[in-house]
C-alpha cells in the first residue's frame, strides 16, 4: 500500500492564484487510501478514554462514522442549521467571506461526555472552535479533535490552544 501523502491529489491555483487545493476526495475514491485514512485517523485515538464522537458535516461523518463504527462508539453529527430535527443548539461562527452556523442536538452530549471530534481538515480553526464551543455548551469535554489533513500555514492551532490536537498529514503552507 502506498503512503498516505500519495492518495491526496495536490491542486494548484485552485480556488484562487497561489493556493495548492489539498483534495480529499482523491482518497476517497481508491479503496486503499480510504482504508488507510480511516486507519490512520484511529490510530491518533490509542490510549485516550473518551465516550462519542463528533463530525460535522460532511466530511467528518465520512470519517468519523466508520471510526466509531470500529470502536464501537457513537456518533454525534454536527450540521448547518436547519438539517437537524429534533430541538437544537446553534452556534454562529466567522468565516473567510461571512458567517455559518452549526447546529447540534440538545440531547445529543450529556454532562462529564468525553469527546473526541474528527475531521477531514483543519485550516484556519474557526469550525473546530465553534464545535468545541457547542460540545462544552452541553457540558461535554472535548479530550482529542483529529484531523486527516491540516493546512499549518493558516494557524489553526493557534486557535486551539489548550486542546489536544493531531493531523495524520501536515502540510506547511495554506
Amino acid at each position: 500500500m502506498k503512503p498516505i501523502e500519495a492518495y491526496v491529489k495536490s491542486i494548484p491555483d485552485f480556488p484562487e492564484p497561489g493556493i495548492i487545493f489539498r483534495d480529499v476526495t482523491s482518497v476517497l475514491q481508491d479503496a486503499d487510501g480510504l482504508r488507510l485514512a480511516v486507519d490512520l485517523m484511529q490510530e491518533k485515538l490509542a490510549g485516550i478514554e473518551f465516550d462519542l464522537i463528533v463530525g460535522p458535516e460532511s466530511r467528518g461523518f465520512i470519517f468519523g462514522v466508520p471510526i466509531a463504527y470500529n470502536l464501537h462508539k457513537p456518533f454525534i453529527p454536527i450540521r448547518k442549521k436547519g438539517k437537524l430535527p429534533r430541538e437544537t443548539v446553534s452556534i454562529q461562527y466567522d468565516l473567510e467571506y461571512g458567517t455559518a452556523e452549526l447546529e447540534i442536538h440538545r440531547d445529543a452530549i450529556q454532562k462529564g461526555q468525553r469527546v473526541v471530534i474528527i475531521d477531514d481538515l483543519m485550516a484556519t480553526g474557526g469550525t473546530n472552535e465553534a464545535m468545541i464551543s457547542l460540545i462544552e455548551g452541553l457540558g461535554g469535554i472535548v479530550v482529542k479533535t483529529v484531523f486527516l489533513m491540516e493546512l499549518a500555514g493558516l494557524k489553526g492551532r493557534d486557535r486551539l490552544q489548550g486542546y489536544d490536537v493531531d493531523s495524520v498529514l501536515i502540510y506547511p503552507g495554506k
